[in-house]
């Protein structure tokens, strides 16, 4: 009987990190300029301004910009987040640490980082992470007792 040789990948190729490089680049440029767009949504004014209707509207319309902006801010910390965290991959990935989950140590699988290419946690990690957690209430059942 041939004994099979049960030898564990520890990190990816040289191949497969490009690969991933190439993702994580055109997402982090795309990121970038959804970024940008929405900063610019936020910090300049609107051209389509109310200053020449009655001050009611006037009120109504400057209450829906500030939420408005407000909106666009959080996206936009939201998406630098984002940004940060591809950064972070491409870093990991010069230094051949790309695709090992932080917590079991082991890779993690190609079609999660194809799909999520910052991960940082395997799917095991991911789904022990959450059972450590409460369920969140659900607000219909909530609303019939």
């Amino acid at each position: 009987m041939a004994k099979k040789e049960n030898k564990e990948k520890s990190r990816y190729t040289d191949e497969e990190l490009q690969e991933f490089k190439d993702i994580i680049l055109k997402k982090l440029d795309k990121a970038k300029r959804d970024l940008e767009m929405l900063t610019e949504a936020y910090t300049t004014g609107n051209e389509h301004d109310t200053n020449d209707t009655s001050p009611t509207f006037k009120v109504l319309e400057e209450g829906h910009q500030v939420l408005s902006k407000e909106e666009n801010s959080r996206l936009a910390a939201r998406q630098q987040k984002f940004i940060n965290n591809l950064e972070n991959a491409l870093v990991r990935i010069e230094n051949k640490t790309y695709g090992i989950c932080r917590v079991t140590g082991k890779l993690i699988s190609k079609e999660r980082l194809r799909s999520v290419p910052h991960a940082t946690l395997s799917i095991e990690a991911k789904k022990n992470q959450y059972k450590g957690q409460k369920p969140k209430p659900d607000y219909e059942s909530q609303q019939k007792k």
